[in-house]
């Protein structure tokens, strides 16, 4: 997610940011990161261009993307509506222990998820009002 919010960042600025500064920028291992924004990108989620001047970079497609595609990618469907204890028999008829107060906290979280796009950050980043790093 943070590397994400950083590429929205430098996209918005017009420039591609390569795996290194990526790194750098969300404190995260490079081997790792790459990884990452290799899955990412042959979903779509961001684009990509090799060679000296090139690098991740988001257009406007994927900035209208919910933050839940990303979270999805990774995950699946499954996380929006699995047991809080990742029980496979939990239901409304047979409830897990934390069934009931999980079922409100997944459902603001995923609400959250689908209704905010990774756009919609990229103004407060700019303006330094949030920080992806120390």
């Amino acid at each position: 997610m943070r590397a994400m919010f950083y590429i929205a960042q430098r996209s918005h600025e017009g420039h591609r940011a390569g795996i290194k500064e990526i790194a750098e920028h969300v404190d995260s291992p490079e081997h790792f990161l790459a990884k990452i924004l290799q899955k990412l990108s042959k979903e779509g989620m961001v684009q990509s261009i090799k060679g000296p001047n090139g690098g991740f970079y988001l257009d406007v497609a994927s900035l209208n993307r919910p933050l839940a595609d990303i979270i999805t990618v990774f995950e699946g469907e499954q996380i929006f509506r699995g047991c809080g204890m990742g029980l496979s028999y939990c239901s409304e008829d047979n409830p897990c222990p934390l069934h009931n107060e999980f079922k409100e906290v997944r459902q603001k979280i995923t609400g959250m998820l689908m209704n905010t796009t990774i756009g919609q950050f990229n103004d407060e980043l700019i303006r330094g009002q949030f920080s992806l790093n120390k």
